[in-house]
């Protein structure tokens, strides 16, 4: 997709604009808001199209969201005035990784869905045109409107400089508010055993980062192993000084649900078993692979597919590794 140009940003954003006048009407719009540039975007401009009265930000709070999105999506709404909520999604979230990593079904179900319980009207989702959503989904369907859909992510990142919109970075990496939970690759059949070790060792890195003032294009704690082991991996970029990692190895080793940690400094093969539905479909392991691991580590990664005798385990879990240092 073309990326327009910025003499064009008042053009777009009046066309965006009027789209979302036409399509909310007289009624109100509630915006499923995370507090990232999309979500951040939609909003700034629901408010110019309907007025401050006639849009609701409403946030979905899980017990694996990271401590810092609850400053930050209060503190947007406050600057612009706008009225924020937040709704709990966080029995449901549990229910639908029981069965293994699925990013994609938690959006699509306790994200959205219980802003779509809360809303007395239409939601407004933060979907572009470089999500999967944007690619695959419709932009006004079933109580859901993507005002944003056609733009790219660099389109929308144009917006937000020409409406001079302070969005501050929550998580994990550049460009996205992120998910604590998205770094749990096993299934969460316990969550005081699995969820507590993805919560408290992303929590943990986050607040180093934030105490130092440090800057990462990645960084996040994966959780790895077999369902009776929990294994930490470490992912920074760019790597950081060893004295530093070596504390938080030490940290994060006292986290009593964590049985082991290491750093990927250097290239990692992961091994994977998968539900027979993906194993067998070569598209399926490929974006899982590319799409969704590998931008969240640090090195390069491969991956040794297995298929899952588990048949409870709907999608895929990371239950080793191995790192290539030379």
């Amino acid at each position: 997709m073309e990326v327009r140009n910025i003499s064009q940003c008042g053009k777009l954003v009046n066309s965006i604009v009027e789209d979302i006048r036409k399509t909310v009407g007289e009624g109100k719009l509630y915006i499923a808001f995370s507090g990232g540039l999309d979500s951040s975007v939609t909003a700034a401009l629901a408010k110019i199209a309907l007025g401050a009265d006639k849009v609701e930000l409403v946030t979905t709070r899980f017990d694996f969201t990271y401590p810092k999105t609850i400053k930050v999506v209060k503190k947007f709404a406050e600057s612009l005035g706008l009225k924020h909520t937040f709704v709990d999604g966080s029995d449901w979230q549990k229910q639908t990784w029981k069965s293994g990593p699925a990013c994609n079904a938690c959006t699509r179900g306790p994200k959205l869905q219980s802003v779509k319980a809360y809303a007395d009207g239409l939601v407004a989702t933060g979907a572009d045109g470089d999500d999967t959503w944007g690619q695959c989904g419709l932009k006004n369907y079933n109580g859901f409107y993507s005002p944003i859909f056609s733009l790219s992510r660099e389109e929308v990142k144009m917006v937000a400089d020409y409406l001079e919109l302070n969005i501050e970075k929550i998580g994990e990496s550049a460009g996205r508010e992120g998910c604590m939970l998205k770094h749990l690759l096993k299934m969460m059949v316990v969550p005081s055993f699995h969820g507590a070790a993805v919560y408290k060792s992303n929590a943990l890195l986050m607040s180093a980062i934030e105490k130092l003032d440090l800057d990462f294009s990645v960084a996040n704690v994966k959780i790895i192993g077999p369902l009776s082991k929990n294994i930490a991996l470490i992912n920074l970029k760019p790597i950081p000084p060893n004295s530093f990692i070596e504390k938080l190895k030490r940290v994060l080793s006292e986290i009593e649900e964590i049985h082991s940690v290491e750093v990927i400094d250097a290239p990692v093969k992961l091994e994977i078993i998968a539900n027979p539905g993906i194993y067998n479909n070569e598209k399926s392991r490929h974006w899982i692979e590319k799409g969704r691991l590998a931008p969240d580590f640090a090195m390069p990664i491969s991956v040794k597919w297995q298929i899952s005798r588990n048949n409870r385990l709907a999608t895929f879990q990371v239950i080793g590794y191995e790192i290539f240092r030379s």
